[in-house]
């Protein structure tokens, strides 16, 4: 069992890494190995002390380096659930299973909003990971929403279980070799049915009958996340010291709420990792 679990791979999450990496804890840390798109994408950072005027990708690119020099590792797996045992918590990753004493929630904030009957279906035919649920729907009919390019290979894992996939994506320009996928021309809105996932509505009224809708984000809701989070609007909510109201998990970052600057996430999950050693400490 990891003394840690820290989900995200931002400046907070890797101020925190960084910390406990330097106290000897047993950590894993999930994310994407490309850091933070959000700063990848940013033209131009001013305020970020010591480094000048630099771009995003210039800020990543430290670090990168920076977690090459104290050789830290990141597990390139999405968790797409937290589940809170009292004194333990499983993380489920691609379709592993992981445990750790604390979790660190360093997501981000969740930009994208859910689909009308996302929360009310999810685990009745909506699903967030592929691989985790994809063999349920071998031969059937799917709906995949594909919110980023990273997820095109789980797109086509997808498309080779199903007899169909129609696909629809942020900007409508993602492709796939598959011949069973077909690109939807208009915005999904609405997942519909009565005991399980039935269909899906398109902002033009149509229906498209499924078996399954399959939502492929960067980003997962925090309560659909770990259940029983308390949230106020899209934000965790957490005390000074960046406990969430859930004994042993903590968050830091945007997640957290405004200002999002990185100064502030850095400065976030510098605390939340000390708040962590004071925890594990109480608690051996």
């Amino acid at each position: 069992m990891y003394d840690a679990a820290i989900v995200g791979t931002g400046p907070a999450g890797l101020s925190a890494a960084t910390v406990l990496k330097a106290r000897g804890k047993n950590i894993i840390w999930f994310g994407p190995e490309e850091m933070s798109s959000k700063i990848e994408k940013a033209e131009k950072i001013t305020n970020y002390p010591g480094l000048g005027i630099i771009t995003g990708h210039e800020l990543n690119e430290h670090f990168r380096k920076h977690i090459k020099e104290l050789d830290l590792e990141i597990t390139n797996k999405f968790v797409s659930k937290i589940s809170d045992f009292g004194g333990k918590f499983t993380l489920l990753a691609d379709n592993e299973m992981f445990e750790a004493k604390t979790v660190l929630l360093t997501t981000g904030i969740a930009v994208a909003k859910g689909y009308d009957g996302e929360k009310e279906y999810l685990g009745r035919g909506v699903s967030y990971c592929a691989t985790c649920d994809g063999m349920f729907y071998k031969g059937k009919t799917l709906v995949v929403y594909c919110g980023d390019k990273s997820f095109i290979s789980e797109v086509s894992y997808l498309a080779n279980i199903a007899e169909k996939v129609y696909l629809f994506s942020a900007d409508g320009k993602l492709t796939v070799p598959e011949n069973n996928v077909e690109i939807v021309d208009g915005r999904l809105v609405k997942i519909l049915g009565e005991q399980r996932v039935e269909a899906v509505e398109l902002n033009n009224g149509n229906k498209i009958t499924v078996d399954g809708v399959f939502i492929l984000r960067n980003a997962i809701p925090p309560e659909e996340l770990l259940p029983g989070l308390e949230l106020e609007g899209p934000h965790v909510v957490v005390n000074r010291n960046l406990h969430t109201n859930i004994e042993g998990c903590f968050a830091a970052g945007d997640n957290t709420g405004r200002p999002y600057q990185i100064a502030k996430a850095i400065g976030e999950g510098n605390v939340a990792a000390h708040e962590i050693l004071e925890h594990l400490a109480k608690n051996k």
